[in-house]
């Protein structure tokens, strides 16, 4: 049974994603590890209707806010020390990684 991890990615900005994921892959080839491509999660739509008028009074005229929350998936079958450099990798402010081993 090989044990490997799942290295789960999720960042409001698709560019800062991207950019992570193609490190976490350089490492992983360039350790000669054995990985999955990256796999697309669906995209998470947060939609918040908000008032235009403050007092109240009028018509109801609406304005919608949105965020998009973008998700990726890589597994690694990896050793401690790919593990460390993945870990290792500076991170943007807004990108969230939670990696799982399995």
């Amino acid at each position: 049974m090989t044990s490997y991890a799942r290295v789960k990615l999720s960042s409001p900005e698709m560019k800062l994603l991207d950019n992570v994921c193609k490190n976490i892959i350089e490492i992983a080839e360039k350790s000669g590890i054995k990985h999955t491509g990256i796999i697309y999660l669906p995209t998470k739509k947060m939609i918040v209707p908000t008032r235009k008028s403050p007092c109240g009074g009028g018509t109801e005229s609406y304005e919608h806010w949105q965020m998009r929350v973008h998700k990726r998936m890589i597994d690694i079958y990896a050793n401690e020390l790919v593990l460390k450099k993945v870990m290792q990798i500076e991170m943007p402010d807004r990108v969230y990684v939670e990696i799982e081993l399995k």
